[in-house]
């Protein structure tokens, strides 16, 4: 028999921070669109509204004296301990974010040294080999992150690689904005190595990626506030809902399906379905539609582990920290076995989009 090498995940750790905030911390805010005109609506029906789109009902915010690559040095401990590996014998850690640290009160990126220099100084590795790097992919990162890891096994290049998800998104939104109420803070992270096939039966099987930079790459941005009267020099994260709705219900799916065909398998296979916490409205159209694509209308029960009703979306940490709460048993309605095979995917500004099957 021909054994080759795999990409398994050996360990996995997350930080959620403990500040909640809540949809009714909201109802007491004064919300104005893009042409700077305030809403004529009252707050609390905003918010409702919010709510029935989305399905959020509350986030969490990081502390003022941490940072993301605080965070992700956590989550990064977590995973290295539930891995049972020394940090030493790491080759690269890769850290996906969209805006660096972003100290309280400020709205200044910091990515000077970078976060993953940051995130090994923490750890305190002192391997020279142990390269640390950052990737920005929008709120795939994470996922492209462990495509990468992937590739670098498969071309000899590294052996076990820490891949962390990680952003405080809270500290650059705009208060005037109700998109504002989507995002969230928090980290992922998890160890990927290379091990020969005769060692497990786990692994990655296969990935799909895409980009669309036309006019899509606008449909995430940053922009100045929709307050009147706010400084235009500042910049928050600005999101055209609609289109990124449109987008991502065009091609996500396919771009699922295109994933699970290069894996060789069938999606009746399929256990559970990591997707990025973006909108649970969205999210749930999503799988239906890939599982149209394949003929089938009736969607498997449980097959999408949901964490955004209460963790908001926080961009690249949305994955790896719902694969990391459902592999340590913290969604009791959702359960992993050895064998079982999951896909994770994700969309975000770019506009990209990334998927990948694995067995558990």
């Amino acid at each position: 028999m021909q054994h080759i090498n795999v990409t398994v995940i050996t360990g996995s750790g997350c930080y959620i921070p403990d500040f909640v905030k809540t949809n009714m911390d909201f109802a007491g805010h004064q919300f104005f669109a893009e042409d700077n005109k305030a809403l004529d609506i009252d707050p609390l029906i905003i918010v409702e509204k919010f709510k029935k789109i989305t399905g959020i009902e509350e986030r969490r915010y990081a502390p003022s004296s941490m940072d993301s690559s605080d965070m992700a040095a956590i989550a990064a401990q977590k995973a290295i301990e539930d891995a049972g590996c020394d940090p030493e014998t790491l080759d690269q850690i890769i850290v996906a974010h969209n805006f660096g640290n972003v100290i309280k009160h400020t709205i200044q990126t910091d990515v000077l040294p970078a976060l993953a220099s940051r995130v090994k100084h923490a750890l305190k590795i002192k391997n020279p080999s142990c390269v640390a790097y950052d990737i920005l992919f929008g709120c795939p990162g994470w996922i492209q992150g462990v495509i990468q890891a992937d590739a670098y096994f498969k071309a000899g290049i590294a052996k076990k690689c820490l891949v962390i998800g990680t952003e405080t998104l809270s500290r650059v939104l705009d208060d005037y904005d109700r998109d504002s109420m989507i995002f969230s803070d928090g980290a992922g992270a998890c160890v990927l190595e290379s091990k020969l096939s005769s060692e497990t039966q786990s692994g990655i099987l296969g990935s799909s990626i895409q980009s669309h930079c036309g006019d899509e790459v606008q449909y995430l941005h940053m922009g100045k506030s929709n307050y009147p009267d706010s400084d235009p020099r500042i910049r928050y994260i600005k999101m055209k809902g609609r289109k990124v709705y449109e987008y991502a219900m065009k091609h996500v799916p396919e771009a699922m399906k295109i994933c699970l065909d290069k894996s060789g398998v069938n999606i009746g296979d399929v256990k559970k379905i990591f997707i990025h916490q973006a909108n649970e409205k969205m999210d749930e159209a999503i799988i239906k539609e890939l599982y149209k694509l394949y003929g089938i209308t009736t969607i498997p029960e449980n097959i999408m582990p949901m964490s955004i009703q209460y963790l908001g979306n926080s961009s690249v940490a949305t994955v790896p920290t719902l694969y990391d709460m459902v592999k340590k048993g913290l969604m009791p309605q959702h359960t992993l076995s050895t064998g079982d095979l999951i896909l994770f995917a994700s969309v975000g500004a770019g506009m990209n989009i990334n998927a990948v099957c694995y067995r558990v």
